[in-house]
């Protein structure tokens, strides 16, 4: 049926720079938002492959994004939350990649991979397209509300749901798109 995607920007534990920014923000409140919509919600982890091979590091914890992605699938069940699926975006089988890839599956989360759409984000004609968008793992979700989050910026949220929407659009189904900032 038809979905929400709903793109959370930001961290969704610990948000010290917007707690920074913003007195009296509470920097776990989108994690408390997201439990109260326990049972309710899937959940889309997107990883841009290239960040795992370079094994780049988060400014703000000094651990690879790879581990902060495991500590986030974590941190998400204390919270009674899963991860219907991880998406590996950019993918064009980096060895790093393709290791935290079997690492998931192996503690039993779906793991898909969305290659690099030629041209993307000038070439639209192609992009909205079976070779574009088209091409991409449909990821299959079972509420109607989905929330694509990622543990780092330009991780592919946007692209990945385009891609959901693409696919729903052409089942027929009118699904949205928001951002949760």
């Amino acid at each position: 049926g038809e979905k929400l995607y709903l793109e959370f920007g930001g961290k969704l534990l610990f948000d010290y720079h917007a707690s920074r920014v913003l007195p009296g923000f509470d920097p776990n409140v989108k994690m408390k938002l997201l439990q109260k919509l326990s049972g309710q919600i899937d959940i889309i982890l997107c990883i841009y492959a290239g960040d795992i091979e370079r094994k780049k590091v988060r400014a703000d914890f000094g651990i690879t994004y790879d581990a902060d992605a495991m500590k986030l699938i974590d941190d998400l069940r204390d919270w009674d939350l899963e991860v219907t699926a991880v998406v590996i975006t950019r993918y064009t089988g980096e060895p790093a990649a393709k290791v935290f890839k079997e690492r998931l599956e192996r503690r039993g989360i779906k793991v898909h991979t969305h290659e690099p759409i030629q041209g993307y984000p000038a070439n639209v004609d192609l992009i909205v397209s079976d070779e574009g968008y088209g091409s991409n793992a449909y990821i299959e979700t079972t509420h109607p509300l989905v929330v694509v989050t990622a543990p780092g910026p330009n991780s592919g949220k946007l692209s990945t749901c385009l891609s959901q929407l693409y696919h729903d659009f052409r089942s027929g189904f009118a699904s949205g798109y928001a951002k949760f900032e």
